[in-house]
């Protein structure tokens, strides 16, 4: 099953400072049909306007990725970290047994970013917080930025307390890149610029989906995905889970 989220049909959320947009019930915006995509609870679309952010609160037992899509975010906790993670790079946070954190813009620029939340397999961990540059090159195919697969931490992956990944890739106008799925996975993966098209990887079969910027594409039951970039340099990000 391929089956296309389009961006104008998902939740959304909007004050002075935040324009916040829900693929999963979040906050405010509940839809029992969808609570999330296996063991995904959570990706946010969010913009952020500079100099405001996300004032100091808790969260505990869920692994939070955040994926910069323009500018920059600053992130301090309770635990001493802070850092700046900016566009194209990634930070991962483990809340486990609770942790206390803000996130801000202190840039000149709005700040676009995706919030992914995934519901790891270990409670009760020890919290923690890191981040990791992205080479934005387009060639370079789907690339693991963080995961808790066999295999991800060789790959240079921050790591999850999850089995699960999240991978980006920066595809040329018309290039196209193969994902394997293992069977029990499901994908969810968005466009954060351009378009792309995700069929089958069955030459024979014809199903799948062309989805625009910021829309969802939800995957389950394949062996494999083509996901092919429209006329204009394409950055998506992709989370494989547990289906």
């Amino acid at each position: 099953m391929i089956e296309l989220r389009p961006f104008e049909g998902i939740g959304r959320f909007r004050n002075d400072w935040l324009n916040a947009h829900h693929h999963f019930s979040f906050g405010q915006y509940h839809d029992r049909g969808r609570m999330g995509w296996g063991s995904l609870r959570v990706w946010n679309d969010d913009e952020i306007a500079p100099s405001a952010g996300f004032d100091p609160h808790p969260h505990r037992d869920m692994e939070i990725i955040t994926f910069i899509r323009q500018g920059a975010i600053t992130h301090r906790d309770n635990l001493g970290n802070e850092g700046v993670t900016r566009a194209g790079d990634v930070q991962v946070m483990h809340a486990g047994t609770g942790i206390v954190h803000a996130e801000y813009n202190r840039e000149a620029e709005p700040t676009r970013l995706f919030q992914i939340w995934i519901v790891p397999d270990r409670t009760g961990v020890e919290p923690g917080w890191a981040s990791r540059e992205f080479p934005r090159m387009a060639g370079s195919g789907l690339q693991v930025l963080a995961g808790g697969r066999p295999g991800d931490a060789e790959l240079g992956a921050l790591p999850l307390y999850a089995d699960a990944a999240v991978l980006a890739a920066r595809l040329a106008p018309g290039e196209r890149a193969t994902y394997d799925m293992a069977p029990g996975r499901a994908a969810y993966l968005v466009a954060a610029t351009g378009s792309i098209s995700v069929r089958n990887a069955d030459a024979s079969s014809r199903d799948g989906v062309d989805a625009s910027s910021r829309d969802g594409v939800a995957v389950s039951g394949e062996r494999a995905i083509v996901i092919e970039a429209g006329a204009e340099e394409t950055e998506l990000v992709l989370v494989d889970v547990r289906g």
